[in-house]
């Protein structure tokens, strides 16, 4: 019985795998290539170019998908948690500061 279903499932997955990376090719290329060359004057690139870009992208912003999960969010969740009151009021005034471009310290600069 479960070998029957892999049977399915294995090549629905390599369709659905091929298929997520074409649109992704093709919706960087068409979006590189409306925006850039407008924009910037850059040169227009193609589908494999695209592709390249994607991968580059997920590797620099993404990581390599070792490990489970969000580990930085959890971090930043289990940080917040352990505030207290007065430390979760100082850091919003500090990232409101910083929002509007000035100091990240909780004063308000004069």
């Amino acid at each position: 019985m479960r070998k029957r279903k892999l049977l399915w499932i294995a090549p629905l997955a390599i369709v659905g795998l091929a298929a997520f990376i074409a649109l992704g090719g093709t919706a960087v290329m068409y979006l590189w290539n409306w925006l850039t060359p407008a924009l910037f004057g850059w040169r227009l690139i193609t589908f494999w170019q695209a592709l390249a870009l994607l991968a580059l992208c997920r590797i620099l912003f993404g990581g390599l998908g070792c490990g489970r999960g969000n580990h930085r969010g959890r971090r930043l969740a289990d940080r917040w948690e352990k505030m207290t009151p007065e430390e979760r009021e100082k850091f919003r005034q500090g990232m409101h500061g910083w929002a509007r471009g000035g100091s990240t310290d909780a004063a308000p600069s004069a």
